[in-house]
């Protein structure tokens, strides 16, 4: 079967909204790499993905680009085992006995800065890729996914 536009614009793709106080809305689908939009409104925003990502799946159709499609929820177990030097293991301890929650929690919060979940992912998501007048949400989405040299 050969997969035509339609057939991913009905695959539940990540569709990630972010508003920038008195800027708008920026709009990206995780999955489809550079194809993000923005909006005034919410609902703007959503209509103004859509479109996009008609367009980058059709470009992409037309130029033989392989079209990553979502992975559902279950390919995640929510587990995983990660190896770290002991020094490292003994500050993480550290540092989650001195704010009062287990281990797990204080590694499930920090990852969750990390990847941009809360608050900012760090100093690369504050810098200036380049672009001027660019809204402060959509530089830090553009660094977080790699879309930008500047880190």
């Amino acid at each position: 079967m050969e997969k035509t536009v339609d057939y991913y614009m009905n695959l539940p793709y990540t569709i990630e909204l972010l508003q920038d106080p008195g800027e708008g809305w920026f709009v990206r689908v995780k999955e489809l790499r550079g194809c993000m939009s923005e909006g005034d409104t919410a609902e703007e925003a959503i209509t103004m993905i859509r479109e996009a990502m008609q367009l980058w799946l059709e470009v992409a159709l037309e130029e033989g680009i392989p079209i990553p499609e979502p992975r559902p929820e279950e390919d995640y177990s929510g587990k995983f085992v990660v190896r770290v030097p002991r020094s490292l293991h003994r500050e993480l301890v550290e540092h989650a006995e001195s704010e009062g929650v287990s281990l797990n929690q204080y590694i499930n919060v920090v990852l969750a800065r990390a990847v941009g979940r809360y608050g900012p992912a760090g100093p690369a998501a504050e810098q200036e890729p380049g672009w001027p007048g660019l809204k402060p949400t959509a530089r830090q989405t553009l660094v977080a996914a790699e879309l930008t040299e500047h880190r």
